[in-house]
């Protein structure tokens, strides 16, 4: 679980359906975004404003400088958001899960 702010009132959490982190993570519930490099979602049926609005803004916060958003079409659409300096998700590209599939990582630019 990936701790964030909640807000006034404690702490709260999101677990992505898939991370990538720049180092091995220690066994805990709570783990600190230092090393996260990207957060992955995958879009169920009546989640997409969860997963494109409230999750999307979430991440942006905690300052995650990837953040992928997989839909359930039949293309399996990805949509790469990347952190831009002034702190906000650009979309930096949008394609199909098996095109994305058959790339190298560097080629997404994953290093801080």
């Amino acid at each position: 679980m990936l701790r964030r702010s909640a807000g006034p009132g404690g702490d709260g959490g999101r677990i992505p359906d898939l991370t990538l982190w720049s180092r091995p993570q220690p066994r805990s519930v709570w783990l600190t975004l230092t090393d996260l490099l990207l957060a992955v979602e995958i879009v169920s049926p009546g989640s997409e404003a969860m997963d494109e609005v409230v999750k999307r803004r979430e991440y942006e916060r905690a300052g995650i400088p990837r953040y992928w958003m997989v839909e359930r079409d039949v293309a399996q659409t990805v949509t790469l958001y990347v952190l831009s300096t002034d702190k906000t998700y650009q979309v930096a590209a949008k394609m199909p899960l098996a095109w994305l599939l058959h790339t190298a990582p560097a080629d997404h630019h994953l290093a801080r």
